[in-house]
C-alpha cells in the first residue's frame, strides 16, 4: 500500500505546531506569572529556569509555518490573511520578550521597564496565538480559491474566549515548570499558581468544549452522532483522568509529575482540536489534499525534514539533559 504523503505532512506540521505549544507555551506562562512575583530574585530566577532553552523552542514555530506554506500552499494562503493581524500581533510579541530578555539583564535603574516588556510580549503572544486558533477553528470563508471574509472577521466572542484559554493553559505549564525547577519559597508559590491555574484550565476546556459544537454542524455529527461517538467519548473521559492524576500531583507535592501531566493534558487538548478538524485544513471548506503541494514537491521536502527534525529533536533533548534539576539562584543568565 502506498504512503499518503500528504497525511504524513498533516501529521508533520501538526508534530511540529504542538512541539511548539507545549515547549514555548511554558516559558510564554513562566513570564506570564510574572506579576504575582514581586522579589527581583525571584524573577531572575525565573527567567533562568528557560534561559538555555526558550529561543530553541522556536524552531518549531518555523517549521509548522514553513511547512504548512511548502506543503499546503493553498491552506497558507487562506489562512494567513484571515488570521494576519494576531499573526503579526504574535510575531512582534515573541520579537518584543526576546529583547526584553537580553535586555533585562544589562540595566539596573531600567529594569522593572524590561519586566513590564517581558510580560507584555508574552501576554500578547499568547492571548495572539488563541485567537488565531479559534478563528480557525470557528471558520474562514473562502471564495474560489482565495480568502474571501473581512479584515476583523478573527474577532468574535469564540476567539476571545479562545485566547484567553490558551493564555491561562500557559500559565498551568509555567506554574508546573517552575514547581519542576525551583526550590524554597518560590516553589511553594508556584504550587498553589498550578492549582489555581489548573482550576482555570479545566473550566476554559468545558468552555470551548461546549462552545465548539455550536460554530457548525459538522463539528457536532463529529462528536455527537452514532457511532462516532464511540470514539470520541475517551477524549473527555482521559481529560477528567489526567486532571485527577495532575491535581493529585500537586497537592502530593511532586516535583515531576505535574509538569508532565499538563502536557498530557494539552496534548489530549491538541487531539480533540484535531478530531473536530480532519480531515480539513481550512475547516468546512478545504481539506488537506485539495490544499496539498504536488506529490514530487512533499517526497523533495521530505528528506529535508527526515534531517532536520531529528537534529532538532537531537539538539532539543540535549539542552534540556545539560540543563535538568533544579535551578541554582546563583548562577544563571547574564
Amino acid at each position: 500500500m502506498a504512503i499518503d504523503l500528504t497525511t504524513l505532512w498533516a501529521f508533520i506540521i501538526a508534530f511540529a505546531v504542538f512541539a511548539y505549544v507545549v515547549l514555548d507555551g511554558f516559558d510564554l506562562g513562566v513570564a506570564l506569572l510574572f506579576p504575582l512575583f514581586r522579589k527581583r530574585h525571584d524573577r531572575d530566577v525565573m527567567m533562568n529556569s528557560v534561559a538555555p532553552v526558550w529561543d530553541g523552542n522556536e524552531t518549531w514555530l518555523v517549521l509548522g509555518g514553513g511547512g504548512l506554506f511548502a506543503a499546503f500552499p493553498l491552506a497558507y494562503s487562506i489562512l494567513i490573511p484571515a488570521i494576519f493581524t494576531p499573526v503579526i500581533a504574535m510575531l512582534l510579541g515573541l520579537v518584543f520578550r526576546g529583547v526584553a530578555f537580553e535586555f533585562r539583564w544589562h540595566t539596573e535603574r531600567g529594569k522593572f521597564l524590561w519586566d513590564i516588556a517581558f510580560f507584555g510580549g508574552s501576554l500578547v503572544a499568547a492571548l495572539s496565538q488563541g485567537i488565531a486558533l479559534g478563528a480557525i477553528l470557528q471558520g474562514v470563508k473562502v471564495t474560489g480559491r482565495a480568502y474571501g471574509g473581512g479584515w476583523w472577521d478573527w474577532l468574535t466572542p469564540f476567539t476571545i474566549l479562545t485566547g484567553v484559554a490558551v493564555v491561562v493553559g500557559y500559565s498551568l505549564l509555567g506554574a508546573c515548570w517552575l514547581v519542576m525547577k525551583t526550590d524554597g519559597d518560590l516553589r511553594n508559590r508556584a504550587y498553589r499558581l498550578a492549582r489555581a491555574a489548573a482550576i482555570a484550565t479545566l473550566l476554559f476546556i468545558v468552555a470551548v468544549s461546549l462552545a465548539t459544537p455550536f460554530l457548525t454542524g459538522a463539528y457536532w455529527q463529529r462528536w455527537f452522532a452514532w457511532p462516532g461517538i464511540l470514539i470520541t467519548a475517551p477524549v473527555p473521559v482521559a481529560v477528567a483522568i489526567v486532571a485527577f492524576f495532575l491535581f493529585r500531583s500537586i497537592d502530593l507535592q511532586k516535583d515531576y509529575q505535574p509538569f508532565f501531566l499538563a502536557l498530557v493534558l494539552f496534548l489530549l487538548c491538541f487531539v480533540g482540536l484535531g478530531v473536530s478538524m480532519w480531515p480539513h485544513i481550512v475547516p468546512g471548506a478545504v481539506t488537506i489534499w485539495q490544499a496539498a503541494a504536488p506529490a514530487s514537491s512533499q517526497k523533495f521536502m521530505l528528506f529535508g525534514v527526515a534531517i532536520l527534525v531529528p537534529m532538532v529533536l537531537a539538539y532539543t533533548g540535549y539542552a534540556y539533559w545539560v540543563f535538568r534539576g533544579k535551578v541554582d539562584p546563583e548562577v544563571g543568565y547574564h
